[in-house]
């Protein structure tokens, strides 16, 4: 065996260079990344594809792992140096119990939060949507309300149906009580039937979205983000 010559071996790198390189792998491996010189230090978090819960989806699927996004909810809301946290929502739904804790621990932060959906917020992404503090939509963006379900026409047993019924009940509870929208107006949409061919539902867009009072305004990331920045001197200011 020969000895290693220290000539040949790397470096460590630079401290400027290893955030760097954080930074890279957070938003590769989480879509997250803080930004240290704006304004304000906000975390932007991206509920992107399907929400993954208890399986694992196959690895075409573009995903978002609740095993990724709950510890880093916990992180930020006990980090002092993150003042304000922005989701970026662009989501075809998903696990509905991995999304609805998403959900409920956003909305139990102290932290301010502003949503904001481009694309879709579908399914599950509508509670994933109202949960932040205030909510946004673009025009373009849409969001499919609808039942509770599994893939198939026919429930193998009545006990499946009371289950389902109950999950849906405490989906209607918490986007009513996180947004504008009725649980009368609500289930309207959810049992439409001309909306979605062989399913029941509705799409709404950006507008209608507004004006159901589902979603708080429609706009886009620097109406987000300035909306962020007023929660955050608001609240700097009553302390």
């Amino acid at each position: 065996m020969t000895a290693e010559n220290p000539d040949e071996i790397r470096e460590d790198c630079s401290d400027e260079e290893c955030d760097e390189s954080n930074k890279t792998d957070s938003i590769k491996e989480y879509g997250q990344i803080a930004i240290p010189n704006a304004k304000h230090l906000i975390h932007c978090l991206n509920i992107i594809g399907q929400v993954e819960g208890h399986y694992i989806l196959p690895p075409q699927n573009k995903t978002t792992k609740y095993e990724h996004i709950i510890p880093a909810l916990v992180a930020i809301e006990q980090d002092l140096s993150i003042e304000g946290l922005v989701i970026i929502l662009n989501t075809v739904g998903g696990d509905v119990e991995a999304g609805l804790a998403i959900a409920e621990l956003i909305a139990s932060m102290k932290t301010p939060t502003v949503s904001l959906v481009v694309g879709g917020g579908h399914s599950i992404g509508v509670p994933l949507a109202v949960c932040a503090k205030r909510s946004f939509i673009v025009p373009s963006a849409t969001m499919t309300i609808h039942p509770v379900r599994m893939n198939g026409l026919v429930l193998g047993i009545p006990q499946t149906l009371s289950y389902f019924d109950k999950m849906q009940e405490r989906i209607i509870r918490f986007v009513t009580s996180n947004s504008g929208i009725t649980s009368e107006r609500f289930r309207e949409f959810m049992m439409s039937t001309g909306e979605l061919m062989t399913d029941v539902g509705s799409v709404l867009d950006g507008e209608q979205a507004v004006e159901c009072g589902l979603i708080d305004k429609l706009g886009g990331l620097s109406d987000a983000v300035e909306c962020l920045y007023e929660m955050i001197e608001n609240a700097d200011s009553e302390r």
